[in-house]
């Protein structure tokens, strides 16, 4: 691939929704940037000038290690031929991750095969979404850009409930362990209280010592700078730094790009008008999103349940979206704001319903997550594409993390580019979707844990809260 323009980063991220927060830190440090579904190629890249950074949304995260490490060897070769500084591989900030599906040890491994570094950083705190790493154990707010409580990873209310891979170790070099036997050092908050010039001294002892592997600690904003600035002097003239973690590297690379004069903020965001109907797909199944969907149906939003039925074989699967596609119809027609959704919460009958379905068909935890993913995306994305070319929508907004990639190639997304911040790590950007009713329309993408109570009714309105 050619290029125009030095690429100060390309990262590739696990799932589409954790995938658009990266591209917000980016685009807010003033770094423009495209979020792309697939690798992109030249001609697609040249639709696009003076890019300062790409991203890749992939779906790793719903993936067995083989799968993973076929995906992910083509991705980082694609990366380097760009040339960019830094190579990131983007996980979720609650590093949501098992040795069957996931595995962030794949991921690291690949990028070991393909960019040579002599170790690999990883960062997983993002203070300002609310997820601070502390002699290497992760805590979490409940609901990203919320007032929700912060809760050590293993005891938060969601994650450790979480329906594929519960957290039930918080000490992020123990998890790890689990998926590589490369030995791991750690620069904790205490590395991070002293000079620059300690903490790259500290960097060279836990590397000297063998580690392959290092952790970085942030509890506070003023650190991200910082950690920023060690990685960026880490780049090799020869090969971009790979590192692995959450958009939390973004932030720390924009802010340390910002300080020295690489970059500038952006403030010049669109602005956001409220918006009736607007069109909400949900494949997530946080507690958080489900107390969001009924706030939003107390607050006039109509709400249409995907069965479990549509799993069932074909000629239910193809009945059902008709169906769906007619109810979202006639609601948008009425001028009403909706939202299809294929769970409220795990406590939803659906969701156990969906886990015995599979179940009887012997699948294991990583085939009924990958499976679920793919099929309810196809269910909630050809459902709004086929209503939408009836009647079309200026602002869509997609909830859930493995499901949100399956839904975007439905609806025929190539690729977003932010137009504004509304809620921290989900940001308001436009379609490039050609031949598709999606295209140049208004996106949002939202993982499962952001946002209060109120996020779709605030994303109708308009309402921009950062």
């Amino acid at each position: 691939m050619e290029k125009t323009k030095d690429i100060l980063l390309a990262f590739y991220g696990d799932d589409f929704t954790g995938s658009t927060d990266a591209l917000e830190f980016l685009s807010r440090a003033g770094a423009k940037t495209v979020l792309f579904l697939e690798n992109p190629t030249k001609e697609l890249l040249e639709k696009f000038n003076d890019l300062d950074a790409i991203g890749v949304a992939g779906m790793t995260r719903a993936m067995v290690p083989d799968e993973m490490a076929s995906v992910l060897d083509e991705a980082f070769q694609s990366l380097r031929k760009l040339k960019p500084r830094h190579v990131h591989y983007k996980v979720c900030s609650t590093f949501d991750s098992s040795p069957e599906i996931g595995n962030i040890g794949t991921a690291i491994q690949c990028g070991v095969n393909t960019f040579n570094n002599k170790f690999t950083p990883i960062l997983v705190a993002a203070p300002n979404l609310g997820r601070y790493s502390a002699f290497g154990h992760l805590y979490a707010r409940m609901g990203i850009g919320s007032k929700g409580a912060i809760y050590r990873l293993d005891k938060h209310p969601s994650m450790s409930k979480h329906p594929i891979t519960p957290s039930h170790e918080s000490d992020l070099r123990i998890h790890l362990s689990k998926q590589t036997n490369q030995p791991m050092g750690l620069i904790d908050l205490v590395d991070l209280d002293k000079d620059i010039l300690d903490v790259k001294e500290k960097l060279s002892t836990e590397t000297e010592s063998g580690n392959q592997i290092v952790f970085f600690d942030a509890m506070y904003e003023n650190q991200m700078q910082i950690i920023g600035e060690v990685f960026d002097n880490e780049v090799n003239e020869n090969a971009p730094l790979f590192s692995v973690g959450s958009s939390g590297i973004e932030k720390a690379l924009g802010d340390y790009w910002s300080k020295v004069g690489i970059l500038k903020q952006r403030t010049d965001w669109e602005v956001l008008e409220e918006c009736q109907p607007i069109l909400v797909l949900s494949g997530s199944v946080s507690p958080v999103t489900a107390s969001q969907i009924n706030w939003a149906v107390a607050n006039g939003f109509e709400d249409i349940a995907v069965s479990v039925e549509a799993l069932e074989n074909e000629d239910s699967e193809a009945k059902l979206i008709n169906d769906y596609q007619e109810k979202i119809t006639s609601f948008l027609k009425a001028g009403k704001s909706v939202i299809l959704h294929t769970s409220k919460g795990p406590e939803d009958s659906r969701f156990q319903e969906t886990k015995s379905f599979f179940n009887r068909k012997g699948w294991d935890e990583q085939m009924i997550r990958s499976q679920t993913a793919k099929r309810f995306g196809k269910i909630l994305g050809q459902s709004a594409r086929r209503a939408l070319e009836q009647i079309p929508v200026k602002r869509l907004v997609i909830a859930g993390g493995d499901t949100s990639s399956y839904v975007a190639r439905e609806l025929g997304i190539v690729a977003v580019e932010m137009i504004a911040p509304v809620f921290i790590g989900a940001p308001m950007c436009r379609a490039f979707a050609p031949n598709s009713p999606i295209n140049n329309i208004e996106v949002n993408l939202k993982g499962g844990q952001v946002g209060d109570e109120t996020y779709f009714v605030a994303l109708q309105k308009g309402r921009k809260t950062i």
